[in-house]
This record gives C-alpha cells, sequence and structure tokens, in this order.
C-alpha cells in the first residue's frame, strides 16, 4: 500500500495524476468561538498549492481524546475505501489528543490503506516526505514506552488492589504482567475485544476490565 501511494506521488510530480485530498478539522466543544472555518481555509488554500484535489471535508465539533467522533469515523471508512489518496489535517492534536499509541495506530491504519497523511502546521509529519521514517520511529519509540508504563501502573494498581482486600475491580484471572501486556499492546495494535480475548485466552470481560484498569 505504501508503494502505491508513493508510486502516486511521483505520477503527481510528472503530472500524470491530480492527488484527491481529503481535509479534517475539528475543534473542541470547550473552544467556544473557534470556528473549523479558518482551519479549513488555510488546507484548502495549502491543497490548491499542492496541485491537490479536495474531494471531502470531515469537520468535527468534539473532544479529541476520543475516536468515536462521527466525522472522524466516516474519514477512515472513507480512507479504507481509497476514496482519497492524502489525508491533510491541521495539527496532530486537531486529528488526535487519545496519546502517542492511539494516534501513532491512526497513522499507521492510514498507512495499511494505502492513505498519506500531512499535518499543514507542523512540516515534519509528513508521509511523503523525506523525514516520515525518522517520525514514525520516534513516535513507534514513544509509544512503546507509553505502553511499557500503562501495563506497570494497571499490574501496580491490581497488586493494590489485592493487598486491600478489594478482587471486585480487578480482572479476574489477571494476575501476571505478561497478560496485562499482551492485552494493552492487542489492543494498541487495533485489534477488536473478542479477538483479544481469543488471542490471549481470557474473557471479553477480563479484556474489558484491563483496558478501563489501563
Amino acid at each position: 500500500m505504501v508503494a502505491t501511494n508513493d508510486r502516486l506521488m511521483r505520477q503527481c510530480l510528472q503530472g500524470e495524476y491530480t492527488m484527491r485530498t481529503a481535509l479534517y478539522a475539528r475543534v473542541s466543544k470547550k473552544d467556544g468561538k473557534q470556528d473549523t472555518e479558518n482551519q479549513l481555509l488555510k488546507l484548502r488554500e495549502f491543497a490548491s498549492k499542492q496541485g491537490w484535489t479536495v474531494v471531502h471535508e470531515y469537520v468535527d465539533r468534539a473532544s479529541g481524546k476520543h475516536s468515536d467522533r462521527e466525522q472522524f469515523q466516516k474519514m477512515f471508512a472513507a480512507a479504507s475505501r481509497r476514496e482519497f489518496d492524502i489525508l491533510l489535517f491541521w495539527s496532530l492534536d486537531r486529528l488526535s489528543r487519545e496519546g502517542t499509541v492511539e494516534t501513532l495506530n491512526h497513522l499507521q491504519r492510514l498507512n495499511g490503506y494505502g492513505v498519506g497523511w500531512r499535518s499543514f502546521t507542523e512540516q515534519y509529519l509528513d508521509s511523503t516526505g523525506i523525514f516520515k521514517e525518522a517520525v514514525i520511529g520516534i513516535l513507534a519509540a514513544v509509544a512503546k514506552q507509553e505502553r511499557v508504563r500503562l501495563s506497570e501502573r494497571t499490574v501496580a494498581g491490581l497488586e493494590r488492589a489485592r493487598a486491600q482486600g478489594r478482587v471486585g475491580g480487578r480482572p479476574a484471572t489477571v494476575d501476571d504482567y505478561k497478560t496485562v501486556h499482551a492485552i494493552n499492546s492487542l489492543r494498541d495494535k487495533g485489534e477488536t475485544i473478542r479477538a483479544i480475548a481469543a488471542k490471549v485466552g481470557v474473557s471479553t470481560n477480563t479484556v474489558l476490565k484491563v483496558i478501563k484498569a489501563a
């Protein structure tokens, strides 16, 4: 998929293909008077200068801490169908504020669909640029440390609950670091609750409790 996108970029440079672009803009409800149109105007202007054709615009007025945003989900559905070639967004925190792990997963999902991505305000965040591998490597390293910290906190919480005699809030059958880490790692990769339960060998309720505890 990545090779396909690279080929499209070469064709664009040679004038053989017009890149289909989707724009994503978001403001939080807490942002009050902030208007996504301010973002969209700049994004449209940038796309035009690149010679890209804007085929979709996705706008959310919601917190970026969750991925169940309506337009965010529609954007990924369209990406999976290759309805556009590159996603242009204002900044990484406008795309997602779910943390490094989840944000990296979103970018990797786009890569998996063969869709490129680019931040307007952060020039180094460009899947079509020369710094792509370095940026992904840095994000992956940070995400790995974040996963480790989440797993360590989960295990520590379970041990503290057992010491205090509070067993109701901890996942049954999850007593070791490896199991908790495996569940969190599979979740980071975008696996479903049911798939994680099957791979790790625990119930779906246990998976849900571990994820919530993290």
